[in-house]
């Protein structure tokens, strides 16, 4: 089920970045509102000041890396026309076989959805998500991921497996760049010997293992908050400051 050399060596140039809404507050205050950038501006900015994105950010600069490296791609997602968007890619090797890539969420790797499997096996698999085993369901025109976290808690997320057109998209995209109600910072980080998933979330910080969820002490002043979302990404502190700011603004 783990992806073919062409599909995972696009996949790792993303391996060090967070997905992340801090971005685009920082670029809203700087442009007059913000909205969506180019390929080009993300990776200006990045090598400027390592931010990354959301998880359209991520989608369309994945894409972009696919298509330079001639993978076929396109993406995929739910809710196109709400506040609950969500989008990711969809990927073919050689054969035509399709990975479900989704850096927005923070997979440790693409995953294979087959479509001969229609319903659950069983099977949880582990080493493709941070902290959870999860289960593939595949139908014609969708997939369901059911995720298991310590303490038998259990999500789960459908994806509609249609190629989004690129006009729906974009117009998904400039929406969600312009919705400022959560700060949300999300990194993969080395725990032992498995990957965690760290998260910053209005004004609350944690890691999530296989062993369960553990809060970090909370803090109280924006520079602190600044000090640890910076230890744990590397975005520069000034772009923190400025979108910290700006979220409040926006939400006070």
């Amino acid at each position: 089920m783990r992806a073919t050399k062409e599909i995972a060596a696009v996949w790792e140039r993303f391996d060090r970045m967070p997905m992340e809404t801090l971005t685009k507050a920082w670029y809203a205050s700087r442009s007059a509102g913000g909205g969506q950038r180019t390929v080009k501006q993300m990776r200006e900015h990045h090598a400027t000041y390592g931010t990354s994105g959301n998880c359209f950010d991520l989608a369309l600069w994945l894409l972009d890396e696919f298509r330079q490296a001639g993978v076929e791609a396109y993406a995929i997602g739910h809710d196109m026309r709400n506040e609950k968007a969500h989008v990711a890619v969809m990927a073919f090797d050689e054969h035509r076989s399709p990975y479900l890539c989704d850096l927005g969420d923070m997979w440790i790797q693409p995953v294979l959805l087959d479509p001969k499997r229609s319903s659950f096996t069983g099977e949880r698999i582990a080493g493709f998500f941070p902290g959870a085993q999860v289960q593939v369901s595949v139908g014609e025109s969708s997939c369901e991921i059911i995720y298991h976290r310590a303490g038998e808690k259990r999500s789960q997320q459908v994806y509609d497996l249609r190629k989004i057109p690129q006009l729906e998209l974009m117009q998904a995209a400039e929406a969600s760049q312009r919705c400022f109600r959560t700060q949300l910072v999300e990194r993969r980080v080395r725990v032992g010997q498995e990957v965690a998933h760290w998260e910053f979330s209005d004004g609350e910080s944690f890691l999530s293992t296989s062993a369960g969820l553990f809060p970090e002490p909370k803090l109280t002043s924006l520079e602190a908050w600044c000090d640890r979302i910076y230890e744990r990404t590397g975005i520069a502190k000034e772009v923190l400051r400025d979108a910290l700011t700006y979220y409040a603004q926006q939400n006070g």
